[in-house]
C-alpha cells in the first residue's frame, strides 16, 4: 500500500532533510559557530564534513544501559574512521524492573516521550545530518524510534544487547523468575532461602532482559523494520560481537547520510507489517503494539488496532522463548536469530522482501543466503510443520467493556475463554495484595482500572500481580483486565490497554464486583453480563476521581496523551 506523500510528510523537520551541518561553513556569520565547534575537537578539516548525533542511552541505573557507553564509544570512533564528525549526548532511562509495583512505574511510559522529545531537541537544535541511537531498554528504544520518525534524517538504531541468563538448580532465570518467585513464596510452595537464592541470580550481568520480553521485542521489530543491522537484535551485551555491530552500524549510517536514506523511506507501511509479523513470530511482547502505534504516528503511517488482528491471523508463533515458552534470546541468537525467523516468513509470502533497509539492500537481498528452514539441532526455532501455534499470540478483543479495543496475549494459556466474577481493584496494589492474602479463587476475573494512560497517569504494567497469579499456581484458572498494561514478561489469559480507560468515562469504570465477565480470546471479545440500560444507570452515577498529580511532568502526561489505542502519543491533534 502506498502511503500518500502529504500523510508520510505531515511532520516536517526542523531543516530540509540534506546535510544541513553544511551551513557552519558558509559565511562570516558562522564564524560563532565554528569557534564553538572547535573547542569540541573540530579541526580546519572538519567544518564539511556531516555531523553525526550519538544517542547516548548509557547509565548505571538499570542493567539494560550500564554498557552503553562501550557501544558508543566504539561508534563515535567508527563515525570519525568513515569521515564524518560525531557529537555525543546523552538521554535519561529510568528502569522499569527497579519501579515496577511502585508509584515510580508511572514514569515509565512517560519516559518514552521524554527520550523522543530529547533526541529529537538535541538533533534539531544542532542541525546534526543524522543520528545514531543507542538504547537498551524497553523506553528509550521506542523513544528513540519516535524521535528519528519526526526528524526523517538518516539514522540507524544500536541494541545494547540482552542480559544472559541466570542458573538455579538447573533452570535459566530471567528477572521475571524473581517475580513469580514472590508468589510462590506468597502461596507457600517455596521457601525463604529459595526466594533469596533466585533473587541473587536472575540478573547476573549487564544487558536487557533476556527473555522475549518488551526489548527484546522491540529490538527484534527494528532489525525487521529494517533500521538496525540484521543478526544485531539477539546479541549478548557482554559479548564482543556487540560492540563490534556498534561499530558497524556507525559506518552504515555515515554511508546512508551520504547516499540520503531517510527512515521515512525505511519506515513504510510495509515495514510496519514485517514488524508486526516478526513480533508475532517470536511471541513477541504486547507492549510492541503500544510502541509500534505510537512510531507510525510519528512517521505518518496509518496503523491501528485491526491492522495487528490481521496480520496475527495469518502468522503463526515458531519461536519458543519466555515468559510462556523455555528458551530466552541468547538461544535464539545461536539459533539463527531474526534473519532466520525473517527468512521463514519471507518464504512464505508473509513479508515483503523489496521493504528498504538501512543498508541500502531490501529486506529479500540482506536474507539471500538465510535459508528457508531453521537447522535441525536446535529447539528454539520451529519448522514451519510444527509451530508453537499456528496463529499469533497478539490478539486485539472488543466488546461491551473494550468499545476501542484491547490487547491480549493468549500464547502459553490452557484455554483461551473464562467466564467469572468481577473482582474490582482501584489500583494495582490493592489487587496485588489480595493475591498474596490468598483472597482470589479460581474462575475470578480480576478487574484493575484507574491504571491506563490518563488516569494512573503513566499506564503501569501489571508484572507485580499477574507474575503473583503464575506463582501461586492460579495461572490457567484466573482472568485479569486493565486499561493499564503489562510487562514482556507477562503471560496467562490477561487481557490489557482496555480501552475506553476508566478515568474518562470508559466502561471498565462501571463494573461492580460480582458482575460476570467473559474473556474470550477465541471470538476475540471482552464483555461484562450487564444490560445496556443498567450500564447507562451507572454512567450517570460515575463521576472521575480527582487527578492524582496537579503539577509536574505526569500532570503535564495526563492532559495530553492520548488513549491506548492509539499509541498513548502526546502529540495527537
Amino acid at each position: 500500500m502506498r502511503v500518500p506523500s502529504a500523510v508520510r510528510l505531515r511532520y516536517i523537520p526542523p531543516m530540509p532533510p540534506k546535510l544541513r551541518s553544511s551551513a557552519i561553513t558558509q559565511g562570516v556569520q558562522r564564524a560563532p559557530n565554528r569557534a564553538m565547534l572547535r573547542a569540541v575537537g573540530f579541526g580546519d578539516d572538519d567544518f564539511g564534513k556531516p555531523i553525526i548525533g550519538i544517542a547516548n542511552g548509557y547509565s548505571t541505573i538499570t542493567p539494560c544501559n550500564a554498557g552503553l557507553d562501550v557501544l558508543a564509544r566504539r561508534a563515535e570512533e567508527a563515525v570519525r574512521a568513515a569521515g564524518a564528525m560525531p557529537q555525543l549526548f546523552g538521554t535519561i532511562t529510568v528502569s522499569d524492573g527497579i519501579s515496577m509495583g511502585t508509584e515510580g512505574m508511572r514514569y515509565s511510559l512517560v519516559s518514552r516521550e521524554v527520550i523522543a522529545d530529547s533526541i529529537e531537541t538535541a538533533c534539531g537544535a544542532q542541525s546534526m545530518d543524522g543520528v545514531i541511537a543507542v538504547g537498551g531498554c524497553d523506553k528509550n528504544m521506542p523513544g528513540a524510534m519516535i524521535a528519528i520518525a519526526r526528524l526523517n534524517i538518516p539514522a540507524i538504531f544500536v541494541y545494547g544487547g540482552t542480559i544472559k541468563p541466570g542458573h538455579w538448580e538447573g533452570r535459566d532465570l530471567t528477572v521475571v523468575s524473581a517475580f513469580e518467585a514472590v508468589g510462590q513464596r506468597g502461596a507457600g510452595k517455596i521457601g525463604d532461602r529459595e526466594l533469596l537464592e533466585v533473587e541473587r541470580r536472575a540478573c547476573p550481568g549487564k544487558g536487557s532482559c533476556g527473555g522475549m520480553f518488551t526489548a527484546n521485542t522491540m529490538s527484534s521489530v527494528f532489525e525487521a523494520m529494517g533500521m538496525s543491522l540484521p543478526g544485531s537484535s539477539t546479541m549478548a551485551a557482554e559479548d564482543d560481537e556487540k560492540a563490534d555491530s556498534a561499530a558497524r552500524s556507525a559506518a552504515v549510517l555515515v554511508e546512508a547520510v551520504r547516499r540520503q536514506r531517510l527512515p521515512r523511506s525505511i519506515l513504510t507501511r510495509p515495514a510496519f507489517e514485517n514488524g508486526i509479523a516478526v513480533c508475532m513470530a517470536i511471541g513477541g511482547s504486547t507492549n510492541a503494539v503500544l510502541h509500534l502505534l505510537a512510531i507510525a504516528h510519528a512517521t505518518g503511517v496509518p496503523l491501528a488496532l485491526d491492522d495487528f488482528e490481521a496480520i496475527r491471523a495469518r502468522v503463526p508463533v515458531l519461536c519458543d522463548l519466555k515468559p510462556s515458552g523455555r528458551f530466552v534470546a541468547t538461544d535464539l541468537h545461536r539459533a539463527g536469530g531474526v534473519p532466520q525467523v525473517m527468512s521463514m516468513l519471507l518464504a512464505k509470502g508473509l513479508l515483503d522482501g523489496e521493504a528498504l533497509t538501512i543498508t541500502g539492500e531490501t529486506v529479500a537481498e540482506s536474507l539471500r543466503d538465510v535459508p528457508a528452514e531453521p537447522r535441525s539441532d536446535q529447539e528454539v526455532i520451529r519448522p514451519w510443520s510444527r509451530p508453537m501455534y499456528p496463529q499469533g499470540h497478539l490478539a486485539v478483543l472488543r466488546g461491551n467493556l473494550a468499545p476501542e479495543g484491547s490487547v491480549a496475549k493468549i500464547a502459553g494459556v490452557a484455554s483461551p475463554r473464562i467466564t467469572g466474577p468481577a473482582r474490582v481493584f482501584e489500583s494495582e496494589e490493592t489487587c496485588l495484595g489480595a493475591i498474596l492474602a490468598g483472597q482470589i479463587r479460581p474462575g475470578d476475573v480480576l478487574v484493575i482500572r484507574y491504571e491506563g494512560p490518563r488516569g494512573g497517569p503513566g499506564m503501569r504494567e501489571m508484572l507485580a500481580p499477574t507474575s503473583a497469579i503464575i506463582g501461586a499456581g492460579l495461572g490457567d484458572s484466573v482472568g485479569l483486565i486493565t486499561d493499564g498494561r503489562f510487562s514482556g514478561g507477562t503471560y496467562g489469559l490477561v487481557v490489557g490497554h482496555v480501552a475506553p480507560e476508566a478515568a474518562v468515562g470508559g466502561p471498565i469504570a462501571l463494573v461492580e464486583e460480582g458482575d460476570l465477565i467473559t474473556i474470550d480470546a477465541e471470538q476475540r471479545q471482552l464483555d461484562v453480563d450487564v444490560c445496556r440500560t443498567e450500564l447507562e444507570r451507572r454512567r450517570e452515577a460515575w463521576t472521575p476521581p480527582a487527578a492524582r498529580y496537579t503539577a509536574g511532568v505526569l500532570f503535564k502526561y495526563a492532559r495530553q496523551v492520548s488513549s491506548a489505542s492509539l499509541g498513548a502519543v502526546t502529540d495527537a491533534p
